[in-house]
């Protein structure tokens, strides 16, 4: 795999802009796990299995954070992950050791990947897009479908809006503090530009409530 590699976690390059999602992780980054904590352990830790149900093969991980989903690759895949985030992919390289060592953890821009098209037997992406902002949406998946093979599979988990009033209103009083801290929104509606990137939506359940989504999406 030809790979132009972006600058690393170890390597110097611009400085973000302050209102950035790269400068925002890079303040947030030493405290995010703790920060998550709470979450991991009740709610998204069991949901991290499923973004890995069927897949095999080569694998992408977009986003890949501090590297939450690490523990649960599938044993018989070739896993490569992403961030943009030099701090983030700081602390994956000490949580993905395997990854890492094998040299396939790249920093890197969802919309802009370095990779070959059809590199992929599969790619996940666990609360990214609910990052992303709404002119961010398209370029991303497409550029997820280029690099996945036909026939192959993208898995999404992200934040919605809920449905249910009071869940509604206290995604609301939350939504400064998660703008602030981690660039999120609850209202990305990421499904709905499935279809004007050329994906097909095969299956879209809610797994937390009416709160977090399970996106699996096909490359036609």
């Amino acid at each position: 795999m030809a790979v132009q590699k972006h600058d690393d976690a170890g390597m110097s390059g611009p400085r973000p802009a302050p209102g950035s999602n790269v400068a925002r992780y890079g303040r947030i980054a030493p405290l995010y796990d703790v920060l998550d904590l709470p979450f991991e352990r009740r709610r998204y830790r069991p949901l991290r299995p499923l973004m890995f149900e069927s897949l095999h093969g080569r694998l992408l991980d977009a986003g890949v954070g501090t590297g939450r989903n690490c523990p649960f690759y599938p044993p018989d895949a070739v896993v490569s992950a992403i961030d943009s985030s030099p701090a983030m992919l700081a602390r994956a390289r000490r949580r993905c050791q395997t990854v890492a060592a094998a040299g396939r953890l790249y920093r890197m821009d969802v919309t802009s990947l370095a990779f070959p098209t059809g590199e992929f037997d599969a790619a996940v992406a666990t609360f990214l897009f609910c990052v992303l902002p709404d002119q961010q949406q398209h370029p991303a998946l497409r550029e997820l479908g280029r690099v996945v093979r036909r026939g192959g599979l993208i898995r999404l988990l992200e934040y919605v809006r809920p449905t249910q009033t009071l869940r509604r209103i206290i995604s609301r009083i939350w939504q400064p503090w998660i703008a602030w801290a981690y660039g999120a929104g609850f209202d990305r509606n990421t499904e709905s530009y499935v279809p004007g990137a050329g994906l097909e939506l095969i299956e879209s359940r809610y797994v937390v409530d009416d709160l977090i989504k399970l996106l699996t999406i096909r490359v036609p």
